[in-house]
């Protein structure tokens, strides 16, 4: 099918280049519409400005727009950084899920370092996980022959791995006997940031 086509067999109009204005609405409309860092709004805008291009004659000054709107309290990267990471440590993510996500929103590496989870965050993050995931001692416990449980107790250590969690905790989290036993892990951790 054409690209001029749209499923209706009507022809589709490209839309008009992008004026210093229309390209000000846009990014108002997405900080209005989503939390956002600057980092995500300047990749919406260069999305859009590649998708549309830009009106010949005027410069479209993307760096110029972002740091407008974060002076102006649109853009607040340490305000989405810091809900961003607490709600993946609340959804079981470990640290280094949360450095990732923080990296792709745009965030730079010192707001990155200050928003990292402490200890007691990370350690109850894998105890989350643990319990969505009904690994450890919230699931069955393992039977069958010796090579299938080794074989299972390697997929669940790696899958608390990539979903950012440090070898030791996961480790930790999956040989633990009991849930108090958790808990209790959890709660001798000296940072008092939970």
């Amino acid at each position: 099918m054409d690209d001029e086509r749209a499923t209706s067999g009507r022809t589709r109009r490209r839309a008009k280049p992008l004026d210093r204005t229309r390209l000000e609405e846009l990014a108002l409309a997405y900080v209005a519409r989503f939390a956002t860092s600057s980092g995500k709004l300047r990749a919406y805008l260069r999305r859009k400005l590649r998708e549309r291009g830009y009106v010949e004659g005027e410069d479209a000054d993307v760096e110029e727009l972002v740091s407008r709107y974060a002076e102006k309290g649109y853009v607040d990267d340490e305000a989405y950084g810091r809900a961003r990471a607490s709600e993946l440590t609340a959804r079981g993510y470990g640290a280094r899920r949360v450095e990732q996500s923080l990296r792709a929103a745009g965030i730079g590496e010192d707001l990155r370092h200050d928003l990292e989870p402490g200890e007691g965050v990370r350690r109850q993050a894998a105890l989350v996980l643990a319990r969505k995931r009904r690994f450890g001692p919230f699931g069955q416990p393992l039977g069958g022959a010796p090579d299938e449980v080794r074989k299972l107790k390697e997929k669940r250590l790696a899958a608390m791995v990539r979903a950012g969690h440090e070898f030791d905790h996961a480790r930790r989290v999956l040989e633990a006997r009991t849930i108090e036993e958790l808990e209790e892990w959890v709660a001798e951790t000296p940072d008092e940031s939970l």
